[in-house]
């Protein structure tokens, strides 16, 4: 199991962005870090798996969707710092575009809520940093990409 809370190094997550009709799949955490804002499907590597064997795994584990085909979209880093200045959390976070192949969207696991939101809305929701830093930098490309979803 990756130590999460006060690791000794970075810990590699993955992110997974599902378009339909353009809108995007979020997730509303329902552990730490970040419980109760929303993101995007995803969570950490396991030893020995590759990145896209994780970003499906995690896709599964948290909305029943299989998807396939994951495509590199960008990396975001998220650093939470305690009230003593020590590294409380430190993610390296690699977010991919995934089609979905099958499966009823349903949340499971560490998805508290999932919900499709058009992609002009999704700034009004309570974000996690890293992933409102990750589509502020990337909403154009994902509006493109949505279109021909």
């Amino acid at each position: 199991m990756v130590k999460k809370l006060y690791p000794e190094h970075p810990v590699v997550g993955v992110g997974a962005i599902i378009l339909k009709e353009g809108t995007l799949l979020l997730e509303k955490r329902g552990h730490e870090p970040a419980k109760g804002k929303w993101s995007i499907p995803g969570g950490t590597v396991e030893l020995g798996e590759s990145l896209e064997a994780a970003v499906i795994r995690e896709t599964k584990e948290e909305t029943c969707l299989d998807v396939e085909d994951p495509q590199l979209v960008g990396v975001v880093d998220q650093m939470d710092l305690d009230e003593a200045g020590k590294v409380k959390y430190h993610f390296v976070i690699v977010d991919y575009l995934v089609k979905v192949k099958a499966g009823t969207c349903k949340a499971e696991s560490d998805a508290e809520e999932l919900k499709w939101v058009p992609l002009e809305e999704v700034e009004s929701y309570n974000l996690t940093a890293s992933f409102r830093r990750f589509f502020v930098r990337n909403r154009t490309n994902l509006q493109s990409v949505s279109c021909l979803s």
